[in-house]
């Protein structure tokens, strides 16, 4: 039997917490499991001693006494930075945040100049793409000049 899986739905059976279709489940897995029914049995015995036991009562002072530990206790987070003092983990990480802060924005801007180099490697690889016609450039100023030459018969005007 999977007596592992009923474990935890025995409490829930014993103190009425199950639901009908849960309770018929653990209640016919007690019918075949041995140690399971002897487990509620020890549940029962237990709870039963439990309820005789005398109820724990509180001492009519007990509120007045609470409230005055507590109203005598020196008050902690108080002011603007008080809740640091009352929890040091948090002060010190929070120092360590500032600090890395401040190491960061000291280091020198290495991403923005590859950010410019990339841009300036781009603008000279157009330049480059571009060079036969920076090459001919004072041919192409004079076009109109070639405009008015006429073309032979045959030949088509050479594209540029």
């Amino acid at each position: 039997m999977n007596c592992e899986r009923y474990e935890t739905r025995l409490v829930a059976y014993m103190d009425g917490r199950a639901t009908a279709a849960e309770r018929a489940a653990v209640e016919l897995h007690l019918v075949a499991c041995a140690d399971c029914r002897a487990r509620v049995e020890e549940f029962r015995r237990l709870w039963g001693v439990l309820d005789e036991a005398p109820a724990l009562e509180v001492s009519p002072a007990f509120d007045a006494r609470l409230r005055q530990r507590i109203a005598a206790e020196p008050a902690r987070g108080t002011g603007l930075f008080g809740w640091l003092v009352a929890q040091p983990r948090l002060a010190i990480a929070l120092a360590c945040l500032v600090a890395l802060a401040v190491w960061i924005s000291a280091l020198p801007p290495v991403a923005q100049d590859l950010a410019n180099n990339t841009t300036r490697s781009e603008e000279e690889f157009k330049m480059i793409k571009d060079l036969p016609v920076l090459e001919d450039l004072d041919v192409l100023a004079n076009f109109e000049a070639l405009s008015e030459v006429p073309a032979t018969q045959g030949k088509s005007p050479r594209k540029l």
